[in-house]
């Protein structure tokens, strides 16, 4: 038996923990550079606000109804899903069943819990003691696999009346609930494939669950197979026993106003190489290769340019400075003047474990140095905070590249010196 866990608009939940006064007024968050709606509270739903909308097409309808926008605060967020997982964590015996999904998803497996006679009102305890610890609401879908409690989730997400618990128990409410389900709304098969299950007159998650196998294999492979024997109460998707390692490592952002400068520019790839190389040593890796790109916006008027570099590096490393020396060469070959950039990337790539690194006659580095210089870094941002320590490349004081925020909260709980004030 699986539940998953789904907190409830969460971004701009977070927004609401600090901020009691828009419990019940409409709020939404938007992406990088305040482009896009990307989080939207249920009374922002019932305006009709779309997800996705460009927030200069629908800002006039944001200040009609008295919405309360906010710019994207990661910081704020990946601090609270840290805290919504820890809290979970209370209600399984073992860490393997705890698996997060995703920064508002996660999975729990309940059998192992054999003294658990009634999951629903187990369930119930789960989202009360959540939303008590942390201020954030959820929703909990019940069922015998993970494909079926993701579809009990909607339900309990749309149905109030279920008290934001939904169990799929018995086969009179699982046929009741697939025959209403679209195909496309069941998880993996999305918008593509369900359009040609239509051709096939599969409309529904129960028409698909019916369907048989020679039929789902020739549509959609041994993938859609599985996802169809979850929907008949059979469990394939299992978490993998091996860690995640990426096999290649990006960081890339579009700028909050135009750069020129190369010193502008340099900072802000030093910034990504910065980014990139934390979540390298992270995983124990060292990476072979970087690439470099820059580029103008697509959208302005007069000559636009884009160029990029690539290069294979001497010796695998995870070293933050040796990855920004690289970098910073690689952007003066294609840095040209008079363009005004409004995007840059860094990619590390050529990915090994960092225990297999060959040094070569020819390399001069301290690696030891190198290697005691990162630890102590991480460690330092790990505890205070990110950037309370970086490589001055990256730059010291506020940047001029870097993302429009003009709607931000603040990281009251990652920053002491933005830590929330309540005026009484």
């Amino acid at each position: 038996m699986y539940a998953i866990v789904d907190c409830n608009n969460f971004f701009a939940s977070c927004e609401r923990v600090f901020r009691p006064d828009l419990r019940t007024r409409p709020v939404v968050v938007l992406s990088n550079n305040d482009g896009c709606i990307i989080s939207r509270s249920a009374e922002a739903k019932k305006l009709g606000i779309k997800m996705g909308a460009p927030y200069f097409d629908v800002r006039e309808q944001l200040e009609r109804n008295n919405v309360m926008v906010f710019s994207s605060n990661y910081a704020l967020y990946g601090d609270f899903s840290h805290r919504v997982m820890n809290s979970l964590a209370e209600f399984v015996d073992r860490d393997d069943d705890l698996e997060v999904y995703s920064i508002d998803e996660a999975f729990l497996h309940l059998a192992p819990l054999a003294h658990l006679h009634e999951p629903e009102a187990y369930c119930h305890k789960i989202r009360t003691t959540v939303e008590r610890w942390t201020g954030i609401p959820v929703s909990i879908g019940i069922a015998p696999t993970k494909t079926l409690a993701k579809i009990a989730n909607g339900i309990a997400k749309k149905y109030k009346g279920y008290g934001g618990v939904f169990h799929l128990n018995t086969p009179e409410r699982l046929d009741k609930v697939l025959a209403a389900t679209p195909a496309e709304d069941v998880w993996g098969v999305g918008y593509r494939l369900a359009e040609k299950l239509k051709q096939y007159g599969l409309y529904t998650a129960k028409q698909l669950r019916d369907c048989n196998d020679a039929l789902i294999r020739k549509t959609g492979g041994v993938v859609l197979l599985r996802t169809v024997h979850e929907l008949r109460g059979t469990p394939c998707f299992f978490s993998d026993a091996v860690p995640d390692v990426r096999k290649g490592i990006a960081s890339t952002r579009s700028f909050g106003n135009t750069v020129t400068a190369f010193e502008d520019l340099r900072e802000a790839v030093a910034t990504f190489i910065s980014r990139a190389a934390v979540k390298l040593r992270r995983q124990h890796s060292a990476a072979g290769a970087l690439y470099v790109y820059v580029r103008t916006s697509a959208f302005a008027e007069g000559e636009k340019y884009s160029r990029s570099a690539w290069r294979e590096l001497p010796v695998h490393t995870d070293s933050t400075p040796e990855l920004i020396h690289h970098a910073t060469e690689m952007l003066r070959e294609i840095y040209r003047e008079g363009y005004q950039y409004k995007k840059a990337g860094v990619m590390l790539s050529q990915l090994i474990p960092r225990s297999n690194i060959q040094l070569n006659a020819f390399d001069t580095a301290d690696r030891t140095r190198h290697t005691r210089a990162m630890r102590a870094l991480d460690q330092i941002n790990r505890i205070h905070g990110n950037d309370t320590l970086r490589i001055a490349a990256s730059g010291l004081n506020r940047r001029n590249w870097q993302m429009r925020s003009d709607m931000g909260s603040g990281q009251y709980t990652t920053n002491w010196n933005e830590l929330f004030v309540m005026k009484v």
